[in-house]
């Protein structure tokens, strides 16, 4: 557990360097949406995936592959040399979660409100705009809706704003009474 921790500590420290570099150089916006493209990357290709993760890859393959990347992706210079020192100092396996770090930190500067939504169904755009607007009325305006379609549900929605949970779905309903049964 204590290396858990340590690992965590260390992966918001190189977040937090990355995003002052960026915030120095102005260039956070760009930056934000080549780390999207980066983090797609990850959870498309396997073979990116067993690059970052793999440790029988040596750092000059992994130095080659992600030069090649950059070049394709036309990546910020200084991301750019943020991905090779962390190839350095053999961080590389951490990449997800410093990215994942990097842009709730972005969002955070923003004064955003993450907001997860999971529903029973797929929502349309329309849904989706509408229980934003609502979401906003309670909550504030700048808010960071990160959907998800959840079959298991069987029907109603489940809404986190930070440490507020409101779970409204069907099989919530089910296991209270469940619980109820059980306790009788």
């Amino acid at each position: 557990m204590a290396q858990n921790s340590f690992s965590l500590t260390v992966n918001n420290s190189y977040s937090q360097a990355l995003f002052e570099l960026v915030e120095e150089e102005k260039s956070i916006d760009n930056v934000e949406k080549e780390v999207t493209s980066i983090l797609k990357l990850i959870t498309e290709s396997p073979e990116f995936l067993s690059l970052i993760k793999d440790p029988r890859n040596t750092q000059l393959e992994q130095t080659n592959a992600i030069t090649a990347i950059c070049e394709s992706y036309k990546l910020n210079s200084t991301l750019i040399k943020f991905l090779k020192f962390l190839i350095s100092k053999r961080r590389l396996f951490f990449l997800e979660k410093i990215l994942k770090d990097f842009l709730a930190i972005c969002s955070s500067k923003r004064g955003e409100i993450k907001v997860k939504l999971t529903a029973a169904k797929k929502l349309s755009t329309s849904e989706l705009d509408k229980i934003k607007n609502s979401l906003k009325e309670n909550f504030g305006s700048n808010l960071n809706l990160n959907f998800k379609y959840d079959p298991s549900l069987l029907g109603g929605l489940v809404v986190q704003v930070g440490s507020v949970m409101i779970d409204t779905s069907i099989k919530n309903k089910l296991q209270q009474i469940e619980h109820k049964m059980i306790e009788a």
